[in-house]
């Protein structure tokens, strides 16, 4: 399945949230959706589960217009709602028949789920006598209960412990290995990192970025170094580099990030490092992670430099 979110426009109040969004999501793989708070996540997320109609633009599903009838899809939404004084059970069972299972295969598939979420003791206590972490788990199993085709998680982690953490992670790589559609927002970039090939980057309601994370750190790696200088501290390493032409100096943490400008090349640059007497303790090319990818976008107010690998709003 190819999931393409073209153009979406949304505007509340005549505040103009959303403009002319668009990005593409292959089954398969799990894209990561990312922005700060307030960025357009949520309401990005709400127009393709048509819970806010958009004010223009379309949701196309392998090329036709996207008819969530026709498709099971699970939903996390980051503000969690459900009825904390009736039992967990018959909860998931509501949950259940909403998305059209029959009564009896909502029931066996929740008794299913709480069984491997270890939580088949709690099935007929009400939600609010459980752990915030267990409340969680309960929020996740609605989302997977009709085991969606589409799959949307905003948050997910919020509030699991490690050991809980580990269960949602096997989860979502069984709904990648299975060719579900994966659509994960999170703060948490390590999670993020960890499960997404794509990522989506969204700022003040625009996207800035749609790619393929792999390439996407590759190309705002091209041209920088780690480096450490031996017996010198960081200021002073900083300034002794930075007294070379055609670099710019970032420190990060224990080591200096080193990006040659101008067509210089790596190479000549630790050449001249060397024939400075400069004594290099450590230099390795270097690879971003995703939180600095996150930060550098947010910082540059766009993508100066990058090739963001989108052809229409989609992922290439």
């Amino acid at each position: 399945m190819r999931l393409e979110v073209c153009n979406i426009n949304k505007s509340f109040s005549g505040r103009h949230i959303l403009h002319d969004v668009s990005f593409r999501v292959e089954s398969g793989k799990a894209m990561g959706f990312l922005g700060r708070n307030g960025a357009g996540k949520t309401t990005t997320i709400r127009t393709l589960m048509n819970v806010f109609e958009p004010d223009s633009g379309e949701f196309l599903l392998d090329g036709k217009p996207f008819d969530r009838q026709k498709y099971k899809i699970g939903y996390l939404p980051e503000e969690r709602g459900m009825y904390s004084k009736i039992s967990i059970l018959d909860q998931l069972v509501y949950f259940g028949e909403l998305k059209h299972m029959s009564r009896s295969d909502a029931k066996k598939s929740a008794r299913k789920w709480l069984e491997r979420f270890e939580l088949a003791e709690y099935e007929k206590k009400p939600l609010d006598t459980l752990s915030k972490g267990n409340q969680q788990k309960i929020q996740i199993l609605q989302a997977v209960i009709n085991d969606p085709d589409i799959l949307i998680l905003d948050e997910p982690f919020s509030g699991l412990d490690p050991v809980n953490a580990q269960v949602l992670k096997e989860l979502i790589r069984e709904y990648i290995a299975k060719d579900r559609l994966v659509i994960f927002s999170s703060h948490q970039m390590g999670y993020v990192e960890e499960f997404c090939d794509d990522v989506t980057f969204i700022k003040s309601g625009r996207i800035i970025l749609s790619a393929n994370l792999k390439e996407t750190k590759r190309d705002m790696g091209r041209n920088k170094l780690r480096i450490k200088i031996s017996g010198m501290d960081m200021n002073e390493a900083q300034k002794r580099i930075s007294a070379f032409s055609d670099i710019r100096v970032d420190m990060d943490r224990q080591s200096l990030i080193v990006e040659c400008l101008n067509n210089r090349t790596p190479n000549e640059f630790l050449s001249e490092v060397i024939s400075n007497n400069l004594p290099v303790e450590l230099f390795s090319f270097y690879e971003p992670s995703l939180e600095d990818i996150f930060i550098q976008l947010e910082r540059d107010e766009g993508l100066d430099g990058i090739d963001s690998k989108t052809e229409g709003g989609g992922i290439g």
